[in-house]
């Protein structure tokens, strides 16, 4: 069964989503059998490389409130995070355009094609998170990009090469493009094999329905027949197997 997310670096309800979404697949009896795929969107791609102010202050000005209600907002979302184990930190953030960041991710997952064993774009991907919200990292810096991919095993040589060169680009441009065909407008959006769509952060209990419908869709139980042998070795199609419901046995 094949998940496919799209989501972005720079949103904070990604990072609690993909926990969430974690939580349910590590329960779900099939999950070795279940391929996560994940998609690039950009929230605000007209941002600049680096943007010079604060994440108080460019919310606050995109989406034209005040500041201390960005405040408040932060602190509800931080202490959402906190029940996922995760440590926001909202004053260090830098602001940045998360593009670059998702060259890299598909970089790692072109390595996944060859090696699905390493898991590579689920580690850029989750170190991408935590760099911008938990470690107030510049996720379009070269240098911080270039340390990411190699924790998740990428060679240094091959991830500068392809930041230079931009061999991603078209590859991120794609996966948005596909966002906009599928109607997603906001992230993080979850997939499950290419019928049943949830959008948001949605409790784990959601994440769990989802993998099971699809699954159950995916792999109908098909039920056999057991016929008994009469004594002269006929079959007289009796079902031998007893079982008891509701209204006794």
């Amino acid at each position: 069964m094949n998940v496919d997310i799209w989501s972005d670096i720079a949103c904070p309800w990604c990072f609690i989503g993909k926990r969430r979404f974690e939580k349910a697949l590590a329960e779900f009896p099939h999950k070795d059998q279940v391929t996560v795929t994940w998609h690039s969107f950009q929230l605000d791609p007209s941002l600049p490389e680096r943007y010079d102010g604060t994440e108080l202050e460019y919310l606050s000005q995109r989406k034209g409130l005040p500041e201390d209600r960005v405040a408040q907002m932060f602190e509800q979302v931080t202490h959402v995070a906190a029940g996922e184990g995760l440590a926001y930190d909202f004053s260090a953030i830098v602001v940045a355009n998360s593009f670059r960041g998702h060259e890299l991710l598909h970089l790692a997952k072109d390595h996944d094609a060859s090696n699905p064993e390493r898991r590579a774009a689920d580690a850029v991907k989750d170190a991408l998170l935590s760099a911008h919200f938990e470690q107030g990292k510049d996720i379009g810096s070269r240098e911080v990009l270039v340390g990411i991919g190699t924790a998740a095993g990428l060679a240094e040589p091959e991830i500068a090469a392809a930041l230079d060169a931009g061999t991603y680009r078209d590859a991120v441009s794609a996966d948005i493009r596909e966002a906009q065909m599928l109607g997603i407008q906001g992230v993080p959006f979850f997939v499950f094999d290419r019928k049943y769509g949830v959008s948001g952060a949605q409790p784990a209990e959601v994440f769990a329905q989802a993998l099971d419908t699809a699954w159950r869709e995916s792999n109908p139980l098909v039920m056999m027949a057991a016929a008994r042998d009469d004594a002269d070795g006929q079959t007289d199609g009796e079902l031998t197997g007893q079982a008891c419901g509701p209204e006794g046995c």
